[in-house]
Formats: C-alpha cells, structure tokens, sequence
C-alpha cells in the first residue's frame, strides 16, 4: 500500500493483494482475472477500476470494505446481477461504469440496487443487451443523474415513459441501437443539452424542438427529413450532425439558433429552386403527412422560404460534402456572414461564382474539389473577395483557368490544390497568329502561399518562372509528365523557402539536374521515373526524407553515407530498382548508417540474370559468382597466363637438353673451331 506524508504524496507502494495497483486514492485492479471483489484492497479508496475481469455477480456485501468510493468501474466483466443491498454501503458513488456486461439477465434486481444510489452523477450502461423495457426499469428512480450511456444495446422505441424521472440529465448517449421511432421521449428532460442517437434506423426527425438542447449528433442513420418546430423560440443548438444519411432536402431548421456548426456530409442532399433546365421551382411547396396516434396533421412547406427564414448568421461551419448539389440558390451563402469553413466537395457543381453579395469575407477554408466545374467566376473589379481565406482546395474538376487576380485579393491564401484539372500557369509563350494566349493560372506575387499542389495537371513547361514572387514551402508536381521539360530556372525562384518537393511520375530521365541551389529542402520524391544514375547534386543537400523507388538505378554511390545527405537522410525509399546483386556494397553501408529508416526494406530486390534476390540474403553460388564478375582483371589475366608460360618454359627446357650434343656440333662446325669429344 502507498506510505507517503502530505497531501497526494506517493513514495512508495508494494502491490496488494491480487496484483492492484494503488495509486492516492485509486485503487487499479484491471485485467487481474479477478472473479469477485477483493475485501482487503484498503478502506480508503476513492477509485476503484475493476474493468476486464471475470467478475458475474456484485453481492450485498461485496462494497462494504469501501464507504468513501465514489467511482466505481466494471467494465468488460461478465456481471448478470447486481444484488439489492450491494450499494447500500456506497450510498456517496457519483460515478458506475457497468457497460459490455450481461445485466439483462436479471435487470429488476440490479434496478433495486441501482435505485439506491441517490448521488450517482454518472452511469454507463452501454453493452448490455437491454431493451427500452429494461432501460426504463434501471433509471426510473435515478434523478440525479446527469450523464447516462445506454449505447450499443438493443433499444428499438423510445416512448415518453422511457426517460421520465431523469430531468437534471445533461447528457444521453444512445447511439449503436435499433431505433426506428421516436415518440415524445425527451420532452420531459428540460436539461438536456447533448444528444447522441447516431448509428439507428430514424427515417425522419418532425416537429423538432428541444429549445434547450446544444448538440445534437442523428449522423448514419436513414433520415430523409428534417423539420424544426415552427416557433420564434430561440433554440440553444450549436451542433447538428446529419451526416452519413439520406437527406433529400436541406434541413428546415429553427428561426432562431446559436448554430455554429452543421454537418450534412454525405446525404442525398440538393437544391431545386431552379433545375439544371432553367425551370424554376421557386414557388413549388412540399406537403408532410404527419400520423399521431389517431390524429393526421398536414404540413405544407415552402422550402426555400424556411430556408430565408432560418437565421444562420452565427454558422462558421457548413459541410456538404458528398451529396448531389449542382448549385446554390440565390442569396444562400449571404445568410452566413460568419461562414469560416465550407465544404462543398464530392458534389455535382459545373460552376461556382465568387460574387460580392454573399459575403464572404470570413471564409477561411473553401473546399470545391470532386466536382464538375468548368467554371469559376467573380465579378469584374470586385475588391476583398476572400480577404481571410487560407485553404483553396479545386482539385479534381474540369477547370482552365481562374478568374484573373483571384488571389490577389486573398491576403492570407497559404494553400492551394488545382491537381488534376487541365490548367497552366502564366506564363504562356504567344502564340503566332492569337491575339491573346492560352488560359493560364497566374500565381506570381502571391507571397502568402506556401503549399501549392499541381499534381496531374498536364503542365507543359514551366519556363518563364512562374512561382516568381511566392515562398512555396511545399510543392507538388507529380504526374505532369512534361513539367521537367525546357526551362529550370524556377528552381531558382525557390531556392530559399521550399522544403517538400514531389517530381513523382515526372519522365525524370536524366541524373544532370542540378538540386544543389535547394539549401531549405527536406523531403524529396523522385518515384516513378526513368533515372539510371542517382543524382549527384543530391549529394550536398540535407534532406530528412528521399524517395527513390520504381526507377531505373542499378546502384547508389558508395560514398553516399560519407555527404551531407548520408548524415541528414532519416527516411530512403528504394525498392521497384533493378540494383545489380555484385554491386551492394552501397547496401551494406545503409545499413549500418544510425537513425536511417527504410520503411520498404524488406520489399528491395537486386538482379542477378534473371532471378530477383533479396540483397540481405543472396545464395553463396551467387556470391562465388559476383566474386569473379567483380575481380582485378589484371590479377586475372596474370593468373591465367603463368601457367601457360610455365608450360612454354618447361617445354623449352626439355628440348634443349634433348637436342644439345647436336645444336653444339652444329655450331662448332659453323664457327670452324675443332674441339675434341
């Protein structure tokens, strides 16, 4: 048990009984395969975490070694009951945790003990296979509770009985059901501020008007409408999530909120005050059936008038992203004054007009990217159009150009993503016979921008220096297969500031392209390309990261770890390289380098003929191999002619011992001297 003087001071502990753990006044029994509670723990515990053991029953006496306990936790345990008596010696705990256990099993007995608990603040009963029934049985005389999660159970209805008694309750989690219907069952709770009923079966959310709530989370369920209370009630709402439904309309929401955040991501979701036709459905009015019990009650709604009449001027988040938008109605945006983030991604747009009436000189993050524009318009001379924005994201549609100096008004503008529209950038060579040249993206003089991605653009050049003027930190070119064609000179533009460079896919050929003027860079992706040799101007450099895979290199420099880069280099990508298998002494020294990661290390091959080989484990028939390919030639050669001229010489010896009584008298006949034998 803790020993220790003064208040909160831990010095030393050994672990009691059952391996807990005690730390102040928290008693840590998690995961000890305990099957009940241990009575000898220590009296003086506040805490006591009981989550992941075997424990199937909590007895009248099983707590009565802990009066002061005040959070009790039993996660993940295998608890059917809980006895009538077992909290009477806890009557102070504000906080249970009972969820993933079985307490349908016997839920009228474990609401006895539940109803003692007059303080309890805090109750979890998630995981418990409990219908509404059951539900309503185990919190019918909890009052003062607070917080209650009765998710990931099997609650089909709520009726407005199931609730009733609970009206200090803040918040509810009931989300990971089967709910279809909804009949009055938080009416009674006037405290209510956070409701969760994600992940059900809601077709529909009518007459909407919980004024006090302030988050209210309905995402992935079946919702096809919603409709708020026709009322001049100011509602407390500031988070509505409808995210991840089916939402045919635009919500109708309250007249008057504190809605700041509304999210209706991926939905079914569009406008039709005017089709793609021309033909106006402004006047059209869309009439609700509304069956209560034995009454029907006819709602008529003017759509696009409950949208003018929705107050949204506190709204700083708008997401519609994935749903079938084709365009906004008129004066939709200039409702939202205070509009800091708008993603209209994933829709069906073909044009998107920056015009002054609405108002968007909050806007901080504007997403259009997955869409159809071919067009993105502003008005002549408009002044501050975007004045705050930071993040344009237009990737992925079908534009040419922008309109001229749109972000020369967007003072802060640090991102921008035109991937994969067919776009150029200024400028652009004349030429011979137009009056004026091709259209063109003109980005020179932006100095806020820092993050510029291009990627898949079909760039056909980038002469004339068109990042003049800018301090591009990050800079995406891949897959413009023509990017690296003509001019380099913008290199130099951004010598100083870039650090992310992508030339991912890029028809990067030759190894004579000079990276040495970029002192600021860190991060270098070159994949995808056709270079046989590494790069020598990489050499001096000191990146953090390198990505050279699925190019042409059957080698890397040997001395590569002795450079700068060798020193700084934390992350080398190298695999899809048909490296020779006799030249890996570059490999070996990798491997030895401290702090280098290679995350496809494993996925590196080297050809030898035709077998690809793993360079950490090459067959010693393949070494014996590579020792001839990679011997002196000279040394060869001497060793194979020696012994041929060994041969010759004994050869020779042979036939002059043979022949030399003859060759003798042959010269002493020729030199006329006698000589006797």
């Amino acid at each position: 048990l803790a020993v220790g003087w003064g208040s909160g001071v831990v010095t030393a502990w050994a672990p009691p009984p059952g391996g807990c753990e005690l730390v102040q006044s928290t008693m840590d029994c998690t995961g000890r395969w305990l099957s009940s509670i241990p009575g000898n723990l220590g009296g003086d515990a506040e805490e006591l975490l009981l989550d992941d053991n075997t424990i199937q029953a909590l007895g009248n006496a099983s707590l009565l070694p802990y009066p002061q306990l005040c959070h009790l936790s039993l996660t993940r345990n295998r608890l059917e009951v809980i006895e009538p008596g077992a909290f009477l010696s806890s009557l102070g705990l504000q906080e249970l945790s009972l969820a993933d256990n079985l307490l349908f099993t016997n839920y009228s007995l474990t609401a006895a003990a539940l109803s003692a608990l007059q303080a309890l603040r805090t109750l979890d009963l998630a995981g418990n296979r409990l219908t509404e029934d059951m539900v309503s049985v185990l919190v019918w005389n909890l009052s003062s509770l607070e917080s209650l999660s009765v998710a990931r159970n099997v609650i089909m209805r709520l009726d407005p009985y199931i609730f009733t008694n609970l009206t200090q309750l803040l918040e509810l989690n009931l989300e990971k059901n089967y709910i279809f219907e909804i009949d009055r069952a938080f009416e009674g709770l006037q405290s209510l501020q956070r409701l969760n009923i994600a992940y059900n079966y809601l077709p529909c959310l009518v007459e909407f008007g919980l004024t006090q709530l302030r988050v209210l989370n309905v995402s992935n369920n079946v919702v096809e409408w919603f409709l708020t209370l026709e009322s001049d009630d100011l509602f407390e709402l500031e988070v509505l999530d409808l995210s991840h439904n089916r939402l045919l309309f635009f919500p109708v929401l309250p007249r008057q909120s504190k809605l700041h955040s509304l999210l209706l991501q991926d939905n079914k979701m569009s406008f039709y005050q005017r089709l793609p036709n021309g033909t106006s459905l402004a006047n059209v009015t869309v009439q609700f059936l509304i069956i209560d019990g034995n009454s029907t009650n006819i709602t008529t709604v003017r759509l696009w008038d409950e949208l003018c009449h929705s107050n949204l001027s506190s709204l700083r988040l708008l997401d519609m992203s994935q749903n079938q938008v084709w365009g906004l109605p008129e004066g939709f945006l200039a409702q939202m004054p205070s509009l800091t983030h708008l993603k209209l991604n994933q829709n069906c747009l073909e044009a998107f007009q920056l015009l002054e009436e609405d108002s968007l000189a909050m806007l901080m993050e504007l997403d259009l990217s997955q869409n159809q524009l071919a067009e993105l318009g502003a008005e002549v001379g408009v002044r501050d159009i975007l004045p705050n924005l930071q993040l344009f994201n237009l990737s992925t549609n079908r534009l040419r150009t922008l309109p001229p100096g749109v972000f020369t008004h967007a003072r802060k503008i640090t991102t921008v993503d035109l991937s994969h529209n067919r776009v150029d950038l200024c400028p652009q060579p004349d030429v011979a016979g137009e009056v004026e040249g091709p259209p063109c993206v003109d980005l020179r003089g932006v100095e806020t921008l820092t993050h510029l991605s291009l990627a898949g653009c079909g760039l056909r050049g980038l002469g004339g220096r068109p990042f003049q003027g800018t301090a591009l930190r990050h800079l995406d070119l891949s897959d413009n297969r023509r990017a690296l064609s003509g001019d380099l000179g913008w290199l130099q533009d951004l010598a100083l500031t870039l650090q992310v460079l992508s030339l991912r896919n890029t028809s990067l050929s030759s190894a004579a392209v000079d990276f040495s003027a970029l002192n600021s860079l860190v991060r270098l992706d070159l994949s995808g390309n056709s270079l046989t040799a590494f790069p020598g101007s990489l050499g001096g450099l000191r990146l953090h990261s390198l990505d050279l895979r699925d190019n042409c290199l059957p080698a890397l420099p040997p001395d590569a770890a002795r450079t700068p880069l060798g020193r700084s280099l934390r992350e080398l990508y190298l695999s899809q390289n048909p490296y020779n298998c006799c030249t890996l002494g570059w490999w070996d020294t990798l491997q030895g380098l401290p702090g280098l990661r290679i995350p496809d290390g494993r996925e590196v091959t080297c050809r030898h003929g035709s077998r690809a080989l793993s360079p950490g484990a090459l067959p010693e028939p393949v070494l014996q191999s590579c020792r001839w390919q990679t011997a002196d030639l000279a040394l060869l050669y001497l060793v194979l002619a020696l012994p041929t001229c060994l041969t010759l010489l004994v050869a020779f010896a042979v036939v002059f011992l043979m022949l030399k009584e003859k060759l003798l008298k042959m010269v002493k006949n020729r030199c006329g001297v006698s000589s006797p034998y």
